[in-house]
Protein backbone atom coordinates (compact mmCIF):
# COMPACT_ATOMS: atom_id res chain seq x y z
CA UNK A 1 0.00 0.00 0.00
CA UNK A 2 1.29 3.22 -1.12
CA UNK A 3 1.34 5.57 1.78
CA UNK A 4 3.24 9.22 2.23
CA UNK A 5 5.58 9.16 4.35
CA UNK A 6 6.88 12.65 4.81
CA UNK A 7 4.57 15.45 5.86
CA UNK A 8 5.68 17.30 2.78
CA UNK A 9 4.16 14.76 0.47
CA UNK A 10 1.06 14.64 2.99
CA UNK A 11 0.36 18.55 2.53
CA UNK A 12 0.77 17.85 -0.90
CA UNK A 13 -1.90 15.02 -1.49
CA UNK A 14 -4.31 17.58 0.81
CA UNK A 15 -3.96 20.29 -1.63
CA UNK A 16 -4.34 18.14 -4.26
CA UNK A 17 -7.37 16.20 -3.13
CA UNK A 18 -8.97 20.51 -2.70
CA UNK A 19 -8.37 21.26 -6.27
CA UNK A 20 -10.24 17.66 -7.01
CA UNK A 21 -12.98 18.41 -4.79
CA UNK A 22 -13.38 22.30 -6.10
CA UNK A 23 -13.09 21.25 -9.49
CA UNK A 24 -15.74 18.35 -9.81
CA UNK A 25 -19.09 20.59 -10.22
CA UNK A 26 -17.32 22.07 -13.07
CA UNK A 27 -18.13 18.82 -15.05
CA UNK A 28 -22.20 19.32 -14.50
CA UNK A 29 -21.52 23.29 -15.28
CA UNK A 30 -20.55 21.96 -18.76
CA UNK A 31 -23.60 20.36 -19.43
CA UNK A 32 -26.57 22.48 -20.95
CA UNK A 33 -30.57 21.96 -19.83
CA UNK A 34 -28.84 18.78 -18.17
CA UNK A 35 -30.84 17.97 -14.67
CA UNK A 36 -28.68 17.20 -11.93
CA UNK A 37 -30.61 14.20 -11.28
CA UNK A 38 -29.75 12.72 -14.23
CA UNK A 39 -25.89 13.69 -13.90
CA UNK A 40 -25.29 12.62 -10.76
CA UNK A 41 -26.24 8.75 -11.52
CA UNK A 42 -22.91 8.61 -13.43
CA UNK A 43 -21.16 10.74 -11.01
CA UNK A 44 -21.90 8.16 -8.24
CA UNK A 45 -20.49 5.28 -10.43
CA UNK A 46 -17.06 7.55 -11.06
CA UNK A 47 -16.48 7.98 -7.93
CA UNK A 48 -16.71 4.24 -6.76
CA UNK A 49 -15.03 3.29 -10.40
CA UNK A 50 -11.92 5.68 -9.43
CA UNK A 51 -11.75 4.21 -5.79
CA UNK A 52 -11.92 0.86 -6.76
CA UNK A 53 -8.98 1.03 -9.49
CA UNK A 54 -7.02 3.27 -7.33
CA UNK A 55 -7.54 0.37 -4.24
CA UNK A 56 -6.30 -2.45 -7.01
CA UNK A 57 -3.33 -0.63 -7.79
CA UNK A 58 -2.00 2.37 -5.20
CA UNK A 59 -3.67 0.42 -2.33
CA UNK A 60 -2.47 -3.02 -3.40
CA UNK A 61 1.43 -1.76 -3.84
CA UNK A 62 3.87 -4.35 -2.38
CA UNK A 63 0.84 -6.79 -1.09
CA UNK A 64 0.91 -7.75 2.73
CA UNK A 65 -1.77 -7.84 5.18
CA UNK A 66 -2.12 -3.91 4.36
CA UNK A 67 -2.84 -3.91 0.92
CA UNK A 68 -6.83 -4.10 -0.44
CA UNK A 69 -8.10 -7.60 -0.48
CA UNK A 70 -6.46 -8.32 2.68
CA UNK A 71 -7.31 -5.45 4.89
CA UNK A 72 -11.24 -6.21 3.86
CA UNK A 73 -10.83 -9.57 5.02
CA UNK A 74 -9.36 -8.20 8.38
CA UNK A 75 -10.89 -5.27 9.28
CA UNK A 76 -13.84 -5.41 11.61
CA UNK A 77 -17.03 -5.62 10.11
CA UNK A 78 -18.79 -2.53 12.26
CA UNK A 79 -15.90 -0.51 10.60
CA UNK A 80 -16.90 -1.06 7.15
CA UNK A 81 -20.47 -0.34 7.88
CA UNK A 82 -19.36 2.95 8.88
CA UNK A 83 -17.53 4.06 6.03
CA UNK A 84 -20.77 3.01 3.94
CA UNK A 85 -23.14 4.69 6.25
CA UNK A 86 -20.73 8.21 6.06
CA UNK A 87 -20.89 7.70 2.00
CA UNK A 88 -24.90 7.27 2.20
CA UNK A 89 -24.87 10.57 4.36
CA UNK A 90 -21.91 12.40 2.11
CA UNK A 91 -23.88 11.34 -1.21
CA UNK A 92 -27.19 12.95 0.28
CA UNK A 93 -24.94 16.21 1.59
CA UNK A 94 -23.64 16.60 -1.95
CA UNK A 95 -27.13 15.82 -4.49
CA UNK A 96 -27.55 18.81 -2.11
CA UNK A 97 -24.88 20.68 -2.99
CA UNK A 98 -25.07 19.78 -7.10
CA UNK A 99 -28.77 21.55 -6.16
CA UNK A 100 -27.56 24.49 -4.57
CA UNK A 101 -25.32 25.22 -7.44
CA UNK A 102 -27.66 24.59 -10.09
CA UNK A 103 -29.81 27.25 -8.37
CA UNK A 104 -27.24 29.89 -6.70
CA UNK A 105 -24.39 29.24 -8.79
CA UNK A 106 -20.47 27.86 -8.05
CA UNK A 107 -19.19 30.98 -6.02
CA UNK A 108 -22.12 31.08 -3.52
CA UNK A 109 -23.22 27.31 -3.16
CA UNK A 110 -19.85 25.90 -2.58
CA UNK A 111 -18.25 28.85 0.12
CA UNK A 112 -21.74 28.34 1.91
CA UNK A 113 -22.02 24.33 2.16
CA UNK A 114 -18.15 23.62 2.51
CA UNK A 115 -17.88 26.07 4.98
CA UNK A 116 -20.16 24.76 7.22
CA UNK A 117 -19.28 21.19 6.68
CA UNK A 118 -15.25 22.54 7.56
CA UNK A 119 -16.74 23.85 11.06
CA UNK A 120 -18.77 20.58 11.73
CA UNK A 121 -16.75 17.65 10.32
CA UNK A 122 -13.06 19.50 11.66
CA UNK A 123 -14.34 19.22 15.40
CA UNK A 124 -16.11 16.16 15.41
CA UNK A 125 -12.90 14.28 13.74
CA UNK A 126 -10.69 16.54 16.17
CA UNK A 127 -12.50 14.72 18.87
CA UNK A 128 -12.48 10.95 17.82
CA UNK A 129 -8.83 11.76 16.80
CA UNK A 130 -6.40 14.46 18.38
CA UNK A 131 -4.20 15.10 16.25
CA UNK A 132 -1.94 18.36 16.12
CA UNK A 133 -2.11 22.06 17.83
CA UNK A 134 -5.59 22.27 18.22
CA UNK A 135 -5.37 26.44 18.77
CA UNK A 136 -3.61 26.58 15.15
CA UNK A 137 -6.19 24.49 14.28
CA UNK A 138 -9.09 26.10 15.54
CA UNK A 139 -7.53 29.62 14.06
CA UNK A 140 -7.47 27.87 10.79
CA UNK A 141 -10.89 27.18 11.18
CA UNK A 142 -12.13 30.81 12.42
CA UNK A 143 -10.43 32.34 9.08
CA UNK A 144 -12.30 29.88 6.93
CA UNK A 145 -15.52 30.84 8.64
CA UNK A 146 -14.49 34.02 7.92
CA UNK A 147 -13.92 33.42 4.29
CA UNK A 148 -17.69 31.98 4.26
CA UNK A 149 -18.64 35.56 6.00
CA UNK A 150 -16.72 37.67 2.90
CA UNK A 151 -18.02 35.49 0.36
CA UNK A 152 -21.65 35.95 1.20
CA UNK A 153 -20.88 39.87 1.40
CA UNK A 154 -19.22 39.82 -2.17
CA UNK A 155 -22.12 38.03 -3.57
CA UNK A 156 -24.58 40.60 -1.84
CA UNK A 157 -22.58 43.19 -2.95
CA UNK A 158 -22.68 41.62 -6.46
CA UNK A 159 -26.34 41.44 -6.53
CA UNK A 160 -26.99 44.54 -5.03
CA UNK A 161 -30.24 46.22 -6.86
CA UNK A 162 -30.70 42.60 -9.13
CA UNK A 163 -33.29 40.01 -7.75
CA UNK A 164 -32.83 38.42 -4.33
CA UNK A 165 -30.58 35.66 -3.42
CA UNK A 166 -32.74 32.27 -4.10
CA UNK A 167 -33.73 31.58 -0.12
CA UNK A 168 -34.51 28.30 -1.06
CA UNK A 169 -31.15 27.63 -2.52
CA UNK A 170 -29.42 29.06 0.52
CA UNK A 171 -31.20 26.91 2.74
CA UNK A 172 -30.33 23.69 0.49
CA UNK A 173 -26.47 24.73 0.68
CA UNK A 174 -27.00 24.97 4.66
CA UNK A 175 -29.05 21.68 4.58
CA UNK A 176 -25.92 20.18 2.55
CA UNK A 177 -22.91 21.89 4.76
CA UNK A 178 -24.65 19.82 7.63
CA UNK A 179 -24.90 16.61 6.39
CA UNK A 180 -21.92 17.07 4.79
CA UNK A 181 -20.09 17.59 8.26
CA UNK A 182 -21.42 14.86 9.90
CA UNK A 183 -19.49 12.14 7.45
CA UNK A 184 -16.05 12.77 8.09
CA UNK A 185 -16.65 11.61 11.73
CA UNK A 186 -17.86 8.19 10.71
CA UNK A 187 -14.47 7.82 8.40
CA UNK A 188 -12.44 8.41 11.47
CA UNK A 189 -13.59 6.09 13.26
CA UNK A 190 -13.28 3.31 10.63
CA UNK A 191 -9.77 4.34 10.18
CA UNK A 192 -9.00 4.51 13.99
CA UNK A 193 -10.49 1.99 15.95
CA UNK A 194 -10.39 -1.49 16.95
CA UNK A 195 -9.25 -3.85 13.30
CA UNK A 196 -9.28 -0.54 11.28
CA UNK A 197 -9.92 0.28 7.36
CA UNK A 198 -6.93 1.71 5.34
CA UNK A 199 -7.29 4.95 3.34
CA UNK A 200 -8.04 2.78 -0.05
CA UNK A 201 -10.45 0.39 1.44
CA UNK A 202 -12.40 3.05 3.58
CA UNK A 203 -12.69 5.03 0.16
CA UNK A 204 -14.24 1.87 -1.57
CA UNK A 205 -16.73 1.69 1.10
CA UNK A 206 -17.51 5.22 1.57
CA UNK A 207 -17.78 5.59 -2.21
CA UNK A 208 -20.46 2.03 -2.87
CA UNK A 209 -22.16 3.42 0.12
CA UNK A 210 -23.01 7.10 -2.00
CA UNK A 211 -23.64 4.86 -4.96
CA UNK A 212 -26.33 2.57 -2.97
CA UNK A 213 -27.87 5.93 -1.74
CA UNK A 214 -28.75 6.85 -5.39
CA UNK A 215 -31.55 4.27 -5.54
CA UNK A 216 -32.91 5.74 -2.44
CA UNK A 217 -32.35 9.60 -2.64
CA UNK A 218 -31.75 10.58 -5.96
CA UNK A 219 -35.33 8.29 -6.86
CA UNK A 220 -36.74 9.93 -4.50
CA UNK A 221 -35.82 13.55 -6.06
CA UNK A 222 -36.16 12.78 -9.67
CA UNK A 223 -39.94 12.50 -8.37
CA UNK A 224 -40.05 15.19 -5.86
CA UNK A 225 -37.36 17.82 -7.20
CA UNK A 226 -35.95 20.75 -5.39
CA UNK A 227 -36.41 22.42 -8.66
CA UNK A 228 -38.19 21.84 -11.68
CA UNK A 229 -40.91 19.30 -12.79
CA UNK A 230 -40.24 15.79 -12.47
CA UNK A 231 -37.98 13.82 -14.49
CA UNK A 232 -38.45 10.15 -15.90
CA UNK A 233 -36.09 8.00 -15.93
CA UNK A 234 -36.06 7.52 -19.59
CA UNK A 235 -34.35 11.08 -20.17
CA UNK A 236 -31.10 9.47 -18.60
CA UNK A 237 -30.97 7.33 -21.41
CA UNK A 238 -31.96 10.28 -24.22
CA UNK A 239 -28.97 11.90 -22.98
CA UNK A 240 -25.81 12.21 -25.50
CA UNK A 241 -22.91 10.14 -24.34
CA UNK A 242 -21.03 13.08 -23.68
CA UNK A 243 -23.16 14.34 -20.70
CA UNK A 244 -22.40 10.56 -19.40
CA UNK A 245 -19.00 11.26 -20.10
CA UNK A 246 -18.84 14.22 -18.11
CA UNK A 247 -20.64 12.98 -14.67
CA UNK A 248 -18.02 10.04 -14.98
CA UNK A 249 -15.48 12.29 -15.20
CA UNK A 250 -16.94 14.41 -13.17
CA UNK A 251 -17.00 11.67 -10.11
CA UNK A 252 -13.66 10.47 -11.22
CA UNK A 253 -12.00 14.50 -9.96
CA UNK A 254 -13.74 14.04 -7.18
CA UNK A 255 -12.78 10.17 -6.45
CA UNK A 256 -9.32 11.15 -6.90
CA UNK A 257 -9.61 13.69 -4.33
CA UNK A 258 -11.41 11.84 -1.58
CA UNK A 259 -8.32 8.70 -2.18
CA UNK A 260 -5.78 11.27 -1.72
CA UNK A 261 -7.12 12.60 1.35
CA UNK A 262 -7.88 9.79 3.06
CA UNK A 263 -4.14 8.34 2.39
CA UNK A 264 -2.79 11.84 3.27
CA UNK A 265 -4.60 11.16 6.58
CA UNK A 266 -3.25 8.60 7.74
CA UNK A 267 0.01 10.61 8.67
CA UNK A 268 -1.45 13.88 9.74
CA UNK A 269 -5.07 12.80 10.95
CA UNK A 270 -8.64 12.85 9.54
CA UNK A 271 -9.26 16.72 11.09
CA UNK A 272 -5.92 17.92 9.14
CA UNK A 273 -6.61 16.46 6.16
CA UNK A 274 -9.84 17.11 6.22
CA UNK A 275 -9.62 21.04 7.05
CA UNK A 276 -7.03 21.76 4.30
CA UNK A 277 -9.24 19.71 1.65
CA UNK A 278 -12.42 21.88 2.44
CA UNK A 279 -10.32 24.52 1.03
CA UNK A 280 -12.00 23.38 -2.30
CA UNK A 281 -14.47 26.64 -2.11
CA UNK A 282 -11.58 28.67 -2.69
CA UNK A 283 -10.79 26.75 -6.26
CA UNK A 284 -14.71 26.35 -7.22
CA UNK A 285 -15.13 30.29 -6.55
CA UNK A 286 -11.84 31.09 -9.07
CA UNK A 287 -13.75 29.00 -11.32
CA UNK A 288 -16.79 30.52 -10.65
CA UNK A 289 -15.28 33.66 -11.25
CA UNK A 290 -12.77 33.10 -13.97
CA UNK A 291 -14.40 30.51 -15.90
CA UNK A 292 -18.42 30.51 -15.81
CA UNK A 293 -18.13 34.50 -14.94
CA UNK A 294 -20.72 34.35 -12.03
CA UNK A 295 -19.11 37.64 -11.06
CA UNK A 296 -19.17 39.57 -14.31
CA UNK A 297 -20.03 43.13 -13.72
CA UNK A 298 -19.13 43.00 -10.16
CA UNK A 299 -18.71 46.75 -8.69
CA UNK A 300 -15.28 47.71 -6.40
CA UNK A 301 -16.93 46.34 -3.74
CA UNK A 302 -17.55 42.80 -4.59
CA UNK A 303 -14.23 41.77 -5.74
CA UNK A 304 -12.74 43.84 -2.49
CA UNK A 305 -14.95 41.23 -0.71
CA UNK A 306 -13.65 38.72 -2.68
CA UNK A 307 -10.08 39.60 -3.07
CA UNK A 308 -10.54 39.19 0.95
CA UNK A 309 -11.87 35.57 0.88
CA UNK A 310 -9.27 34.03 -1.06
CA UNK A 311 -6.75 35.90 2.02
CA UNK A 312 -8.67 34.51 4.32
CA UNK A 313 -8.49 31.21 2.49
CA UNK A 314 -4.90 31.03 2.08
CA UNK A 315 -4.23 31.89 5.84
CA UNK A 316 -6.74 29.15 6.96
CA UNK A 317 -4.51 26.82 4.52
CA UNK A 318 -1.00 27.43 6.45
CA UNK A 319 -2.43 27.65 9.88
CA UNK A 320 -4.07 24.52 9.34
CA UNK A 321 -0.38 22.81 7.84
CA UNK A 322 1.28 24.58 11.44
CA UNK A 323 -1.02 22.93 13.26
CA UNK A 324 0.36 19.12 12.37
CA UNK A 325 3.86 20.77 12.88
CA UNK A 326 3.27 21.99 16.31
Amino acid sequence: MFVPTTFHAALLMTILSTVCWGSFANTFKGTRNYRFELYYWDYALGIFLVSLLLAFTMGSYRGGSSAFLSNLRAADGINLFYAALGGFIFNIANTLLVAGIEIVGLAVAFPVSIGIALVEGVALSYALQPRGNPALLAAGIAMAVLALILVGKSYGALRAGAEAVSRRGLVVCVISGLLMGIFAPFVTRAMTRGATLTPYTTAVCLTFGAFVCCFFFNTLLMRKPITGTPVAAADYFRAPASYHALGLLGGGIWGLGTVFNFVAASLVGVAISYAIGQASPMVACLWGVFAWKEFRGANAKAKGYLAAMFTAYLLALVLIARAYGS
